[in-house]
Formats: structure tokens, sequence, C-alpha cells
């Protein structure tokens, strides 16, 4: 039976944790992902939970706690925000090429500098390539949905998993959730029996060793392998907690794409400002649609191909900037998803929303005129594009 209840984001994700009871936790305070180590501890505190919280004086040992416990046996988990995430850096990629399933919360908060504590994407997007799967969710409610999720998909692929909310917007506001029940959680979670760990007398390895060249390679393409296939799992672990919760997830959701002419790609909690724009849009005749995506990593490609194929232009949002002179991360990846189509629709990059700029319907609302613009004459102009900012100084 679902348990209707209020919270914010954080705490979400923090019950998701305690209904869990992983083994060791190894957290930093960091805003705005401090209430989640916050609430947790005092979990353990209150005889709710019997993990091991590791309190350390760093992200970068947070993530070596992590490391450490997971390479002897444990389920492993932390939060970080930002430039807590980017202190982990290095430990990052240790990680994931020594395949451990660490499951970790990240708030999205803009990264320095100038020093800004609200919300962007680019942290995460920023180790978008350091081998973690990523998820990202809209509200409070997916967020919290994900990251029960999140361990059967990682533990089953033997990577680990970043589930991404936004700062202060969903982490911080408390909206109507619906719970699973503690003992549901941890049957569909389950417990975590690895195969191969530090502890093992049976079968003593290494874990982190140096990587010769003769085998440094098959170890990065056996982890690209992991990636693809965690494609199946996390379609796999989304139709089981459908069948438990009644809501459904994929890759991506689609928002009135049926037919579509005109859409836009986003990630995070924008989407739900973006879906009502559409709605109005709707009302007024304009065929638009929306794409969420949910699965940054592994990427979609096919699948969001597929979805885009009928559209004339779509508009690809990117919360974070890659300073690449071309465009934000999510439109590189997602044109080319495209490239491949027979007919292409016309595909045109918005970077908004950096440091915490507001992001409203008439922003949407600016973004689809112009795809109808672009639609109606076949001409896209300027391929990549700022919204939302102040006025033409800023830009120079």
């Amino acid at each position: 039976m679902a348990i209707k209840d209020r919270m914010s984001g954080n705490e979400a994700v923090a019950t998701a944790m305690r209904q869990i009871n992983p083994d060791v936790m190894g957290a930093f305070p960091i805003t705005p992902s401090t209430e989640i180590p916050q609430y947790f501890s005092k979990y353990i505190a209150d005889g709710k939970v019997d993990t091991e919280f590791v309190a350390v004086e760093s992200e970068h040992s947070a993530m070596s706690t992590c490391i450490g416990a997971s390479a002897a046996g444990a389920r492993a988990i932390t939060a970080t925000s930002s430039a807590g995430l980017a202190f982990m850096w290095e430990l990052l990629y240790v990680a994931a090429s020594s395949r451990l399933p660490i499951t970790m919360a990240v708030v999205n908060r803009a990264l320095t500098g100038p020093i800004n504590i609200n919300n962007d994407h680019s942290d995460s997007m920023g180790c978008r390539d350091t081998g973690w799967i990523q998820l990202y969710a809209e509200n409070n409610q997916e967020v919290y949905d994900n990251y029960i999720q999140a361990m059967p998909i990682s533990e089953y692929c033997r990577l680990p998993i970043m589930v991404c909310q936004d700062g202060f917007i969903t982490s911080h506001a408390v909206e109507n959730i619906e719970l699973l029940d503690d003992d549901q959680v941890k049957s569909f979670v389950g417990e975590y029996e690895p195969e191969d760990y530090l502890l093992k007398a049976e079968n003593p390895l290494s874990v982190g060793p140096y990587g010769v060249s003769p085998y440094y390679m098959e170890v990065k393409k056996a982890q690209a392998e992991a990636m693809k296939a965690a494609k199946k799992r996390i379609l796999e672990v989304a139709s089981d907690f459908e069948k438990l919760s009644g809501r459904k997830y994929g890759f991506f959701e689609e928002y009135k794409m049926e037919d579509a002419e005109v859409a836009v790609v986003v990630i995070g909690s924008s989407a739900g400002t973006g879906k009502a724009s559409v709605d109005d849009l709707r009302k007024k005749g304009v065929k638009a649609g929306l794409i969420k995506i949910r699965v940054f990593r592994p990427f979609p490609m096919e699948e969001l191909s597929k979805a885009l194929s009928k559209v004339k232009a779509v508009a690809v949002m990117d919360k974070c900037e890659s300073f690449s002179a071309c465009g934000g991360p999510l439109f590189a990846e997602t044109r080319s998803a495209l490239y491949d189509l027979k007919e292409r629709p016309f595909a045109v990059n918005y970077v908004y929303g950096l440091g915490g700029r507001d992001v409203t319907t008439e922003t949407f609302e600016e973004i689809y005129g112009e795809l109808l613009r672009i639609a109606d004459t076949g001409e896209a102009g300027e391929v990549y594009r700022h919204i939302g900012v102040r006025d033409a100084e800023v830009q120079k």
C-alpha cells in the first residue's frame, strides 16, 4: 500500500536510504546536499538503521571511504554537490574502473566560479564521462523512485551510479509524495551479495592495481560494454518497479509527442515548467511536445532518435556550459543521435538557467516560437544560443 507523505527531495532520498539500510555511508556536508547525511545520521542515532556512518574531512575522503567499503564487499553510499563532487573527481574514475557499485546522491548545484550555491547541472555534467550511470529527476517523487531503482541497476552492472536532483528546486521544496512500505523496498532492492571482494578469504584479489599497457585498454573496453549493457538492466528494473508502485519509468518521458511538430529536450525540474508551456500552446492549436531525459548515462541514442524522428524542429536545453564553442553536452549527444535519420529535424541549442537563473513558461514559449519560425522558414540560424541572459553586455 502506498504511504502518502509530504517531504523535501533531500528527505525523500534519506528516507529511501533508511528503507534500504546500507552498510556504510561516507559523508561530508556541502550545500544543498547537507540535509541528506544530516537526516540519515539521525536515523542511525535513533537506531532505525545499523549503517556505519563515517564522518570525514572532505568529499575526496568520503568517496575514498565508499571505495574501500565497496571493495570490501559492503553496500556503500554518499551524497554531495558542486565543488564537493569536483573534489571527488579522481576517485570517480577509480570507483568506475574498479567496477564498484557505489550509489551517490548528487544535488545539482553550479560549480565555481564565481561561487554560486544555486542550481544548474555543471557539476554532474562535468563528470559525465567518468564511467558512472546517471539518473535525473524532475520532482521529489522521481528522485525517491530513482534512488530505490539505483542499487538493483548498479549492483547488477557493477558500475557506480549517480541519482541527481536539482538543488533547492527539489532538494528543499516540500511536495506530496507516495512512499513504498519499508519491507517492499527491502525486498525490491534485495541483499547485496558480491561474487568477489577483498574480505573473501577463498579468493584473494587486488582492487585498483596498476594497469600496465597490455591490459589497460581491455579494462576500459569492459567498462564500455558494461555501460552498454546497463540500458537493458535499467528497463528491467523499471518494469519491476512499475509492477510494485504503478509508476512507469524509462530512459526518458515523452510528453504529448504523438503528433508533435516542434519539441524541446530537457533534463530535471525545468521539465515541469516546459510541460505547462506545452499545455498552453496545445490550447492554441500548436503541436508542441517535450522529452524529459531521465537516463543520461548510458545515453539512449537510438530510442531518442526514434522519438524525435517526426518533428520538424527541436530545441535541446542545457542547464550547464561545456565551453565547446558549439553547444552544451545534452545538445552534443542529442544532435549526434539525430545524425543517422534520413530526414533530420532542425536542431538548436539553448543554454539556460545557469547559477539558478529563473526559467518560466515565457522562456519556453519564446523557444517554441523560435522553433515554429524555423519549421516554417527552413532556416535554423545560429545553432548555439543562450536564453535568459540579462543584456547584450553580459555576453561580451
